[in-house]
């Protein structure tokens, strides 16, 4: 765009280096109430993002409207002005090989038209059916976005993305149940998530009480997502580490889970939500390797941190969108290694947690509510458990994680199985 071109020159008078990241999309979306439709509307929405270097200080500014990039401009550097110094060593420069338009999650055969948010909720009311629940709410969103990353260096990159949604909730007597499929691609099914929802919310009422004591433990997809993210993800950041906010500071070369799995960044996972080809920064992505055979191998590193510490970038800095700035995070995060039918021999199945937010993020010690729990054994689920507690610590259960089963799902940034663990304190009755 020729007034990107027009910012960057504007700016290289002022400061050493400039960055641009401009965004723009439109999505769908259509709720649910009941069974109803009750709002159904259309988005469109663009943001425009400025970052400036100027002798180590750094400093930016974002506006809605891209028409007054001078003032956003402005701003940036103004900011700059009142930053500390720090070092730095440079934006990326273009790299050669690499494609300039990025479409690893786009899929052109999604529609933005109401119709096709309507068929999704329709197919989801057609899987409650399944079960003897009521739906009390749910949604569907369709969207497609464009983002574009300038630099001083001469790189210039576009990645288009596309995305799909659903969510289901249903209620059963007192108990309830929710579900739900995020996908870049026109891959997922609305009838499943329908299904699924009403099968928690029917199959766990007569819930029965639990003693306390030591139980082994499966944790879905859904619940380890929620333990992984709260502690042991923030704990990779080199922000982190170098901050003395993380546990694993110390422990590179050490063994942080079990020997047979392993954990890592895997930017170029076919379809996953986090495939790109080059992070936010503009950096080429590649495949990271934190935890490997069960010894921690690396801390992940935007630019910003990396050039602080004295380490070299691992490509890791993500975008939410254009007004939301970088952040360390990751593409697509597997845990990986060999898998098993772990259902056979009898567990506490654990659908979803609730209270994952209050876990420690320092200690990784956590104590949350269990939701959608199940007695199980033989692969499939016997009695649900009545409202208990887990507490465990979620760095040392990955020291003791017995299999994790075949099926994977992607939550957000994360690739996860489920997975049993032995000997957690379930706090019931």
């Amino acid at each position: 765009m020729a007034w990107i071109d027009q910012l960057i020159r504007e700016g290289e008078k002022r400061v050493g280096e400039i960055e641009v990241v401009f965004a723009e999309g439109t999505s769908v979306s259509a709720d649910l109430k009941r069974r109803n439709i009750s709002i159904a509307s259309r988005s469109d929405d663009c943001g425009l993002a400025i970052r400036v270097i100027s002798k180590g200080k750094i400093g930016s500014s974002t506006t809605n409207d891209p028409r007054h990039w001078e003032q956003c401009l402005n701003a940036a550097v103004s900011s700059a002005r009142l930053a500390t110094a720090q070092p730095w060593d440079g934006l990326p420069k273009p790299s050669e090989g690499l494609a300039a338009t990025d479409t690893s999650c786009y899929d052109p055969a999604i529609s933005l038209e109401p119709d096709a948010a309507r068929a999704l909720l329709a197919s989801m009311l057609d899987g409650s059916s399944e079960h003897p629940a009521d739906v009390t709410s749910g949604s569907a969103t369709l969207s497609m976005s464009t983002m574009t990353l300038a630099n001083s260096q001469g790189l210039q990159a576009e990645s288009r993305h596309t995305g799909v949604s659903v969510s289901l909730e249903a209620i059963a007597g007192q108990s309830t149940g929710s579900e739900f499929a995020q996908s870049c691609f026109m891959d997922i099914d609305p009838y499943a998530v329908g299904e699924r929802a009403a099968f928690f919310a029917a199959r766990s009422t007569g819930g029965k009480d639990i003693a306390t004591g030591s139980y082994d433990v499966i944790l879905s997809p859904i619940a380890y997502a929620e333990l992984l993210g709260a502690a042991f993800v923030p704990a990779l950041s080199g922000r982190n580490v170098h901050a003395r906010r993380s546990r694993l500071a110390d422990r590179l070369g050490e063994q942080v889970m079990d020997s047979r799995f392993s954990l890592y960044d895997d930017p170029h996972r076919e379809k996953g939500l986090g495939s790109t080809l080059r992070d936010g920064e503009g950096v080429p992505a590649r495949r990271i390797d934190f935890v490997e055979n069960g010894i921690l191998k690396s801390f992940a590193y935007d630019l910003r941190t990396a050039y602080r510490y004295g380490k070299t970038t691992t490509g890791s800095a993500v975008r939410g969108g254009a007004s939301s700035g970088t952040a360390i995070g990751h593409h697509n995060l597997v845990l990986d290694g060999p898998r098993d039918d772990i259902t056979q021999e009898p567990a506490i199945y654990v659908h979803s947690v609730i209270g994952a937010h209050t876990a420690n993020p320092m200690n990784g010690d956590f104590s949350v509510e269990m939701a959608n729990a199940f007695r199980m054994g033989g692969g499939t689920f016997s009695e649900p458990v009545r409202s208990a507690m887990l507490a465990a610590n979620v760095f040392d259960m990955h020291t003791g994680i017995v299999g994790i089963s075949q099926e994977v799902r992607q939550i957000g940034p994360l690739v996860l199985p489920s997975i049993r663990l032995c000997g957690l304190r379930v706090i019931g009755k």
